[in-house]
């Protein structure tokens, strides 16, 4: 009887959580950011899937919050550890890169955006100039990391077979398709 009355009790106290938390939401409609609010980076995903690849437990937390001009000193060995144990043959990849200057590419976890020329993720020509709403990142990121100095390596690897989204773009803004 204990541990249901103790389940009760978490359950209350959670449910009051959840009411604090939402109750204190600022209803404010003009988008103007609170100047006197604090802010909290949670996450970073410039790159996606680095830091789920390549950063080891609770060190992801650390990771999301770490200041990208600080991340190759932090995290370029530890990835490039990872890096060589998913790929022992690794040798340099698709775009001439051996394993610490790529770990040092992965590491810098933001997203590059050429002003003047294509904007992708990688093309085969342009690489990391930002990133649009079909490229598939994912295949890119197992091509570099398995694919070898032509792309051609460890074919099996080198793809997630996902070819596009399951819906089309939309071709105004928000851009993103309408959920099922």
């Amino acid at each position: 009887m204990k541990f249901i009355k103790v389940n009760k009790l978490a359950a209350l106290l959670f449910i009051g959580a959840l009411t604090i938390g939402f109750t204190s939401c600022d209803n404010d409609d003009d988008n103007t950011p609170d100047q006197n609010a604090v802010y909290a980076q949670e996450d970073q995903m410039g790159r996606p899937a680095v830091n789920t690849v390549f950063v080891q437990g609770a060190r992801k937390d650390v990771f999301n919050v770490t200041i990208p001009s600080q991340m190759g000193a932090a995290f370029g060995q530890e990835i490039q550890d990872r890096l060589l144990a998913l790929n022992a043959g690794y040798t340099t990849n698709a775009l001439g890169l051996d394993a610490a200057t790529f770990s040092g590419v992965l590491a810098t976890d933001v997203l590059t955006v050429s002003l003047t020329g294509t904007t992708t993720f990688f093309d085969g020509v342009n690489v990391l100039t930002g990133r649009t709403l079909s490229d598939d990142v994912i295949s890119t990121e197992l091509l570099l990391i398995f694919g070898g100095p032509d792309g051609t390596a460890n074919p099996g690897l080198t793809d997630d077979h996902v070819d596009g989204n399951d819906k089309a773009f939309l071709s105004t803004f928000p851009y993103l398709a309408s959920p099922w």
